[in-house]
């Protein structure tokens, strides 16, 4: 009846999925959706899974990318004081759940809500489901939720379907979801992508640039790095050598491109010379002059 021990596996790409449409992820229309990371929920996987540790990495990108652009974080959580009306038909399905060990509930450490995220009662598999979630989105304007956490062909799918019920987009992020099993996956991100919205990767989510934007401040760039890195923002140096921080060649080339869109023209060896904020900041700050007249 309840949840058995969850093997680890290799997440999949968001290159193997076809979606039906082709959305435009805009970061200043939409919210990040943390789905159930609790202990309870996670503790099925084991200690040091290695599915686990690159799902946390991801959402921590995926966190620090919505905060930087301002956009909302939503966590759901579940209580540990379910009556049986409350619980209804998942007693049947599952047990008593977090009833059974509420020792459990708080959401992991390494992704613990901050003070203003947003931290909605979960009830059932739908996020929406007895809650303001709907009247929220709409209320912050907000029409695309970015969904990611566990698990994926339960909660996670439910909700995505209930947000296009809703009129709001959902783009279920392939690498920030965790599952029974790899099938289990992959049915989720199909099934996304065929009915009711678009499957896409925490690098296709990254790469997005609001559409409001028409320069680049150096606080638009220490939050495309902290986007790109996984290091808060309390732990970041401006002084630091970035690729200390884990910033590889590949993300390097993607932040160049974007710059290239806004008419600032940066090389690889340019960048390499003084790899830290402040010293890509000065680079980049003499070219603006050129990049606004043009």
């Amino acid at each position: 009846m309840a949840i058995q021990s969850l093997a680890s596996y290799a997440m999949p790409s968001p290159d193997s999925v076809i979606n039906k449409v082709d959305w435009n992820f805009a970061p200043e229309r939409a919210a990040l959706l943390i789905h159930d990371m609790q202990e309870y929920f996670i503790g099925f996987y084991g200690v040091e899974s290695p599915l686990v540790n690159q799902l946390i990495s991801n959402i921590r990108r995926l966190r620090a990318f919505f905060k930087a652009h301002g956009a909302p974080v939503i966590y759901t959580a579940q209580p540990i004081e379910q009556s049986d009306r409350d619980r209804g038909l998942l007693n049947d399905m599952w047990g008593p759940g977090l009833n059974a060990h509420p020792h459990l509930r708080k959401i992991i450490e390494a992704l613990s809500p901050e003070a203003d995220d947003i931290v909605l009662t979960k009830w059932r598999y739908s996020a929406f489901k007895r809650s303001t979630l709907a009247e929220m989105m709409k209320d912050m304007g907000r029409d695309q939720l970015a969904i990611c956490g566990v698990y994926g062909h339960i909660g996670c799918l439910t909700t995505a379907l209930d947000a296009f019920m809703h009129d709001i987009k959902p783009f279920m992020i392939a690498d920030a979801i965790g599952d029974f099993s790899l099938e289990d996956h992959l049915m989720t991100l199909n099934y996304v992508a065929g009915r009711c919205g678009m499957a896409i990767g925490v690098e296709d989510v990254l790469a997005a640039r609001s559409t409001h934007s028409a320069s680049l401040t150096r606080e638009d760039l220490k939050r495309q790095l902290l986007s790109a890195l996984d290091v808060e923002e309390s732990e970041f140096d401006a002084d630091e050598n970035l690729i200390d921080y884990g910033l590889d060649s590949v993300r390097v080339m993607m932040l160049v491109t974007e710059w290239r869109k806004l008419g600032i023209d940066l090389s690889f060896d340019e960048l390499a010379r003084e790899p830290t904020l402040n010293g890509w900041w000065n680079i980049i700050d003499r070219r603006l002059p050129a990049a606004v007249s043009a």
